[in-house]
């Protein structure tokens, strides 16, 4: 018997790029599926590894989306990023914010003191995302982390999801700092479960599905947290990288968008080496997964990822799999 897939969940902790909107316009169903969920009970809140807006304006700029939230239940990488830091360096400590102003005010209420330059001979350096970050900035994190400064990054998020596509992440720009240093920094936020966690337990979530659009962040960061995860299908990653993901960060569901959630969920079936969805089946022969339904079919990639997953439930092989569409199912 199929249920929805929310109900048997008391809480939901969702991804805002991607998954809620996109650039400055919402995904579409994204807003009416949060605000119905209220009605069915469920608690709510959004975990992000945006750091460069606070978690009233994240909320702010939610509701004029037509989503339901406040700034208790907003949980950003600011904070976070802000909070390691402070577990590494002595109070008082000098800090280069390259990030937003809601950075440093974070970084400031820590007890520490944001300095503008390298040449301030900064005991830390925190960087974060902002869109008018440039290469001078990117110098100074550089000069800083080079002479020795504590490093931390609030994400690694490599990409993110805007109206026009996808564009370049705080990932991108810690790596530039990293190759230009040769250093690694300390890491908040996702993929760490406890954001996750911290989220879980001040919303009162016993049971919390996470839903998120990445597999390197959002997924992996639930199942570390040991937590039910939800791959949702409107943002970075997409059912031919959840095919291929590594071990720690497959799903476990597969969601066209956050509608979904009160759709009956289809269970995976299996017999001998075949696993049916729906009307969907899917095999392993090899390297090969061969799916009996259209390319569009989202029960066949259901299908497909328990086939695949199952041959390779400890390792991830080092290349993806080949896909073949048959007719049929």
């Amino acid at each position: 018997m199929t249920e929805r897939l929310i109900d048997a969940y008391d809480g939901l902790l969702t991804d805002l790029d991607g998954v809620v909107y996109a650039g400055p316009r919402a995904i579409d169903g994204a807003t009416e599926a949060l605000e119905r969920l209220g009605g069915e009970g469920k608690s709510l809140a959004y975990v992000t590894n945006n750091a460069s807006r606070s978690s009233g304006q994240v909320a702010a700029h939610l509701r004029e989306l037509g989503a339901p939230a406040a700034a208790e239940q907003v949980f950003g990488s600011a904070l976070a990023g802000a909070e390691l830091l402070a577990g590494k360096v002595a109070a008082g400590s000098t800090v280069l914010v390259i990030g937003s102003e809601t950075l440093a005010d974070a970084v400031r209420e820590q007890g520490l003191v944001v300095v503008a330059s390298a040449d301030d001979q900064p005991d830390a350096v925190i960087q974060g995302f902002a869109p008018a970050l440039g290469w001078k900035d990117l110098a100074e994190a550089a000069y800083a982390v080079t002479a020795g400064a504590v490093w931390v990054a609030t994400n690694t998020d490599m990409s993110i999801p805007q109206e026009r596509g996808i564009a370049p992440g705080n990932g991108s720009l810690v790596a530039a700092v990293a190759a230009a240093t040769g250093k690694v920094p300390f890491v908040a936020g996702k993929p760490e479960a406890a954001l996750f966690r911290t989220a879980a337990r001040h919303s009162g979530v016993e049971r919390a599905l996470v839903v998120g659009d990445r597999l390197d962040t959002d997924i992996l960061g639930g199942n570390r947290a040991g937590m039910a995860t939800a791959l949702v299908l409107t943002g970075v990653d997409t059912v031919r990288t959840a095919l291929a993901a590594r071990v720690e960060e497959r799903p476990d569901y597969l969601i066209g968008s956050l509608s979904e959630l009160y759709e009956e969920y289809p269970p995976v079936t299996s017999d001998g080496d075949s696993y049916r969805c729906g009307r969907a089946l899917a095999r392993v022969a090899g390297t090969t997964v061969s799916i009996s339904a259209g390319e569009d079919d989202l029960d066949g990639w259901r299908a497909a990822c328990a086939a695949w997953w199952t041959a390779h439930p400890d390792t991830t092989p080092d290349s993806p799999p080949d896909i073949r569409f048959t007719s049929g199912g």
